[in-house]
């Protein structure tokens, strides 16, 4: 492509949308003030940038990839490396049950029951987790998770299997309703006792003991990625495959696999996810004939985390494809439900089709189909603050600043240790505060105040 003559705040703003990367980290890849690289988005044309950020951009432009070059061709050619534009997404019809034009009053009052919940809400600071609070209860886990050879630790009280269950059953609850205080408790406990039952137990006992810590290590994984921890998370993805093969339960399998791909994805491996995915997928499919509940669910979770691992490495038509995969699996099991803990059906492939759209850059495609969603179908307090945070970065990515607020807000309000805690949203937060304008950017910062995010 013909290089750019002289860089202005459109195609710098163009080259960073063709990239996928947020303000933040456009300005960290150049190093440059995120306020600059706010100022070239918000000014477009009107400003002309630094020799030095010139030179900067040519070398970045040079190195991109042939997909992100059109990409950035085609965004020129739009005219939408400035500011935000009309698009036909824009333009769709809302149904009274959509959800993703969170202006709508009773989308920002619905509760994690999906009952109306009123405005008499404890302050934001009351309800926020601090990382002084945290940090302690992951050291914790950490220890359990690989204890220091020499180390006195307190002896695990004795635990049957029924007991296990019991906890195991409880960690995940706390986990899918965004409780990550109370989880890191109950798994350090777990993973102390975890030894003694193995060595404990025989036959089809330990088959069973050793399913329900392919279970407790998925847990681990889970939530040290939402932490923050990929490496320690791939550690405990490990354990749980390991526990998962010598269970020699294909659903469990399958279930370790979950784990596995989205912490070779936390750690930079997509590409590598997802064929573990479709190897796994394939294997689980083979071994069960998809003759379960358990199983189809199982499948359906695993092919739609592969989808994400496939929009990372920007495999636009494999992501596509097993997110058709996925709808078949959901149609098979004919309802929304959370067998095998994985939250799966109809409306998880669509919160994943939303997801997808937004990694591979389509904020316009992530904000329609996110309006196909009806929220009382998501049941689940982590999947519904997921849902809420990637409608935020679809429309910081959109440019609708505003909205992006409310959704974050909505958030907050679903799972406030789920907005709190994870960098994808501070990373938001932090883009709305450079790029907003006037009452809004107040407001951003406020919010960004009340959840205890420093900007």
């Amino acid at each position: 492509m013909t290089p750019v003559t002289t860089w202005t705040g459109r195609e710098a703003n163009a080259l960073r949308k063709a990239l996928r990367m947020s303000v933040s980290d456009f300005a960290a890849h150049l190093g440059a003030a995120r306020r600059t690289v706010a100022k070239w988005s918000s000014r477009g044309n009107g400003i002309r940038l630094r020799h030095d950020m010139q030179a900067a951009l040519d070398t970045v432009l040079a190195r991109t990839s042939e997909d992100a070059r059109e990409r950035f061709a085609q965004s020129l050619l739009e005219g939408t490396g400035g500011t935000f534009t009309t698009t036909e997404a824009d333009r769709a019809p809302r149904s009274a049950s959509s959800v993703a034009d969170t202006g709508f009053p009773d989308v920002e009052d619905l509760s994690v029951d999906g009952d109306v919940r009123r405005r008499d809400l404890l302050p934001l600071a009351v309800t926020a987790l601090s990382a002084a609070t945290v940090a302690p209860a992951v050291t914790k886990v950490l220890d359990a998770l690989l204890p220091t050879a020499g180390e006195r630790t307190d002896v695990p009280a004795p635990m049957s299997l029924h007991q296990l269950d019991r906890a195991v059953a409880g960690a995940k609850d706390h986990y899918q309703a965004c409780r990550y205080e109370q989880v890191l408790g109950d798994l350090t406990a777990l993973l102390r006792a975890l030894p003694l039952l193995e060595s404990d137990n025989a036959g089809e006992d330990l088959d069973r003991m050793r399913v329900l810590a392919t279970d407790t290590y998925h847990v681990v994984g889970s939530v040290l990625l939402k932490l923050d921890d990929p490496a320690m998370a791939l550690v405990a993805a490990e354990r749980s495959v390991q526990y998962a093969l010598a269970s020699d339960d294909p659903v469990a399998a399958g279930t370790s696999a979950r784990i596995m791909t989205h912490a070779l994805m936390g750690n930079g491996h997509a590409h590598r996810a997802v064929g573990l995915t479709t190897n796994a997928a394939q294997t689980l499919d083979r071994a069960t004939s998809l003759d379960s509940d358990d199983a189809v669910a199982v499948y359906g979770a695993l092919v739609l985390r592969g989808a994400i691992a496939a929009a990372r490495s920007e495999d636009r038509d494999t992501a596509g494809t097993l997110l058709d995969e996925a709808s078949r699996a959901a149609a098979l099991l004919g309802r929304d439900g959370n067998d095998r803990w994985t939250g799966f059906g109809p409306t998880n492939v669509l919160l994943h089709r939303v997801n997808v759209a937004l990694t591979l850059g389509d904020a316009g495609s992530a904000i329609s189909i996110a309006r196909q969603v009806q929220l009382d179908k998501i049941t689940l307090a982590e999947r519904r603050a997921c849902f809420f945070v990637d409608v935020a970065a679809a429309y910081t990515q959109w440019g609708r600043h505003e909205q992006a607020l409310r959704a974050l807000r909505t958030a907050d309000r679903i799972a406030p240790e789920e907005v709190r805690n994870r960098s994808a949203t501070r990373r938001i937060v932090g883009d709305l505060a450079v790029l907003a304008q006037g009452s809004v950017r107040t407001e951003v910062a406020e919010f960004a105040t009340g959840v205890g995010i420093r900007l």
